[in-house]
């Protein structure tokens, strides 16, 4: 709950220095996505039925024409099998023979993979080359059960994982080694981290490393390849510097503050009107042997709380966050009272912080 998190009125340590590998991408260096089409065989009855997925059907019949098999005018009635989409990640510099995991998802009315097998299924890229091929047994977490007056889910059930089920096929041409220079793409843009990367990397090799903005800094090695030089700075440490910021998620209530909110001397008071309505009806039964009827007699108990108990909380120094907690702390606010303060602090220009509500 939001409440624990503002009585924690502490304020956090400084973060420790952070590893250059851990706050950069190298530019061009990605991973590529794949998505393919297959079949799941051996499911317990809880596959697609073929009246309502037609492609299912097809694609079985496809199946097993390639393998001899010709079923072409039968009406099948089977619910052992489930047409899935396959998708996967490359990893960038993957190798033909290298394994990946692939994830199987049913895109027809099966009601559970479990204890299914994908069939053999080519994974395509955007440029519609065959990047690898998948099959295995497929692995699911979530599972049901259904009787005739009850039935218990856990997690889903109409998707799993296959671990190490696809084979590399075809790679990803990139020439490292040959590149003159590298590009280093901070994950958070910042001016102040880009400086300090620079820094850092022309501490070691001087003259190695510039600042192009706030996202890239461009590595150059004076001797050698930039695979040696990049396995070098990777290692290197540098204190990461981060915005002002404040991230409000009003669906569940939660607020996160950065280290360096700041916030202007200000009071702050907060009142919350809550009106409880409480039914309990009773029942009026008339008279043996009269002519009145049952009736239900409306009963209605509503209490006000208007917060009145609450005061006024100064935040007399406005130096940091320890002051903003601990000011909220003595209102003793709710998570939907603290976004609304959070919004208005901000609307007054007491607050020095950028808020994204999400």
């Amino acid at each position: 709950m939001l409440c624990g998190v503002l009585a924690f009125s502490a304020v956090l340590p400084v973060q420790a220095a952070t590893r250059i590998k851990d706050i950069v991408d190298i530019q061009n260096v990605r991973s590529n996505q794949l998505v393919g089409y297959g079949l799941v065989v051996g499911l317990a009855g809880t596959g697609d039925r073929i009246r309502n997925a037609p492609f299912t059907e097809e694609s079985m019949q496809a199946m097993l024409e390639r393998m001899g098999v010709n079923i072409r005018g039968t009406q099948m009635r089977t619910q052992n099998i489930a047409a899935v989409s396959v998708t996967a990640t490359m990893p960038p510099f993957a190798r033909a023979g290298s394994r990946i995991d692939v994830q199987v998802s049913a895109i027809g009315d099966a009601t559970s993979l479990q204890g299914g097998t994908l069939m053999v299924s080519s994974l395509r890229a955007l440029d519609g080359e065959i990047y690898a091929v998948a099959q295995g047994q497929i692995a699911v977490s979530g599972f049901k059960a259904q009787g005739a007056g009850a039935s218990v889910t856990r997690g889903v059930s109409t998707s799993g994982r296959i671990a190490g089920g696809a084979i590399i096929e075809r790679e990803v041409q990139f020439a490292l080694k040959s590149s003159a220079s590298l590009k280093l793409a901070l994950k958070n843009p910042d001016f102040t981290t880009a400086r300090r990367v620079a820094e850092v990397i022309n501490r070691e090799f001087p003259g190695a490393a510039e600042v192009l903005d706030p996202t890239t800094v461009e590595i150059t090695p004076a001797t050698g390849s930039v695979v040696e030089l990049m396995g070098a700075v990777e290692n290197l440490s540098v204190d990461v510097d981060q915005p002002a910021r404040i991230i409000i998620n009003e669906a569940s209530g939660t607020v996160v503050m950065g280290k360096d909110v700041k916030v202007s001397p200000v009071a702050i008071a907060q009142g919350g009107l809550t009106i409880s309505v409480t039914e309990s009806p009773a029942v009026s039964q008339p008279a043996p042997f009269s002519d009145g009827e049952t009736v239900v007699v409306p009963r209605s108990q509503i209490s006000v709380d208007d917060g009145s108990g609450r005061s006024l909380a100064m935040l007399d120094r406005g130096e940091s966050l320890r002051s903003l907690v601990g000011g909220l702390n003595a209102l003793g606010v709710s998570p939907r009272d603290l976004i609304t303060i959070l919004q208005a602090l901000k609307s007054a220009g007491a607050i020095q912080a950028e808020i994204e509500v999400q």
